[in-house]
């Protein structure tokens, strides 16, 4: 025969968590760092737009320092909420939507192997031109995120077309100007 359950005093949710669960020490207002660097961006942000250069006539009714002004504000103001609402003792709460075991350390090598892949393509892409050192760039990228294709084939023919495709958007659609390298003349 078992025992009844008794329920929880009708004030247990307003009662503090045991000490042991409380932030201490620094930890306790680490989301102030948030706050210092959203303060220091809009200040940028701000600061950059003041400082721009716009002739009135040619424009028109809303200029290019509109925008900056109004991110450059909302992050000063959110940056003021959150330093205000950390010091009266909210606090974010944990990631729970995400299956990870924060007891296991990091995957170091995939990020030394992307870090290599994007130095390599910032190194290469005036010698070598956008498409191959774009394909080298997304081949490299799914290699160090996982892709262990057996054939050698599949994932460069896909890099291969991405990059040239991605190439061909941005140099002809966008009229961003990409280099072209070796292949300049065949896409």
């Amino acid at each position: 025969m078992s025992t009844p359950e008794t329920p929880p005093p009708a004030d247990a949710a307003a009662t503090p968590p045991p000490p042991a669960e409380r932030p201490t020490g620094l930890r306790a207002y680490s989301e102030l760092g948030v706050s210092a660097l959203l303060l220091a961006v809009g200040a940028l942000v701000l600061a950059d737009a003041v400082t721009m250069d716009t002739v009135a006539s040619v424009r028109g009714p809303v200029g290019p320092r509109t925008v900056p002004l109004v991110v450059g504000i909302a992050l000063l103001l959110v940056a003021v909420l959150l330093a205000v609402d950390v010091l009266r003792g909210g606090r974010g709460e944990a990631e729970g939507g995400e299956d990870i075991d924060l007891s296991e350390p990091g995957d170091w090598r995939t990020v030394a192997l992307l870090a290599g892949v994007f130095l390599a393509f910032a190194a290469l892409i005036d010698p070598l031109g956008f498409p191959l050192s774009g394909a080298l760039l997304f081949w490299g990228s799914a290699y160090a995120l996982g892709s262990r294709t057996h054939t050698l084939t599949r994932d460069p023919l896909i890099a291969a077309g991405l990059s040239v495709v991605t190439y061909v958007v941005f140099h002809t659609l966008l009229g961003v100007q990409l280099p072209g390298g070796p292949l300049m003349g065949v896409v």
